[in-house]
């Protein structure tokens, strides 16, 4: 049995793509800042069949992100998905004029340091695995690709973050490891046809399994 690890996790679209993976056999590594939180959600996935452990890291902490999926390495198995899909702090998003060198550095770290510790720490046990089996999954809202003039922190390091994920689906795409972002444009919202949470962790199996998509976009609100 193999893992996927969301980043992220919570009871949106975390939880959603916990449900879609663990039913296909998949244990899920659920890693966030609450242990207490992760602990709740991990036992009520396991009401439901699905083998979760949550595992506490604070994503700016990149030895804290590394720990945390070495833990869930040898608790739950290999790591075969992993999923980078915090959600930004309020405090990142301050119009363009009013946004310091200070004002940047926690969504650079949040949006960058985080996502590439997370790969060094993955990327040798993907390999182990074999050609075709691992996959990483960035998710970003809509500012990754179009920036707003109100949200300068992510705007600017989601550009970052989605041009290390293009760099490497280029370069791991070459070893069988498939990498693949989703943006988000909008809110999440429960009961939409296009960005409930099942539905978009549907988009994500889906481009786990049919490897032949680097960037999938739902909604440009």
């Amino acid at each position: 049995m193999t893992t996927i690890a969301i980043i992220g996790a919570g009871r949106g679209l975390g939880a959603a793509v916990a449900r879609r993976f663990g039913a296909e056999g998949m244990s899920v590594a659920l890693i966030s800042r609450s242990q207490g939180k992760l602990d709740a959600l991990a036992e009520d996935l396991g009401k439901e069949g699905i083998h979760a452990r949550g595992f506490a890291a604070d994503v700016r902490d990149p030895e804290s992100i590394a720990a945390a999926l070495e833990a869930a390495t040898e608790t739950l198995g290999p790591i075969e998905v992993l999923q980078y899909s915090p959600l930004p702090q309020k405090d990142f998003m301050r119009p363009v004029l009013e946004t310091t060198p200070a004002d940047l550095k926690g969504p650079i770290e949040f949006s960058i340091y985080g996502p590439v510790a997370a790969v060094h720490q993955v990327v040798p046990g993907m390999r182990f695995l074999g050609e075709n089996r691992g996959t990483i999954l960035f998710v970003n809202g809509g500012s990754a690709v179009k920036p707003g003039r109100a949200v300068t922190g992510t705007s600017v390091a989601f550009a970052g973050q989605a041009a290390y994920a293009q760099l490497l689906n280029e370069v791991l795409g070459e070893e069988g490891i498939q990498v693949s972002q989703l943006i988000i444009g909008g809110r999440i919202i429960e009961g939409d046809p296009e960005k409930d949470p099942a539905v978009l962790a549907g988009i994500l199996w889906d481009l786990h399994t049919r490897r032949d998509t680097f960037r999938h976009q739902v909604s440009a609100d």
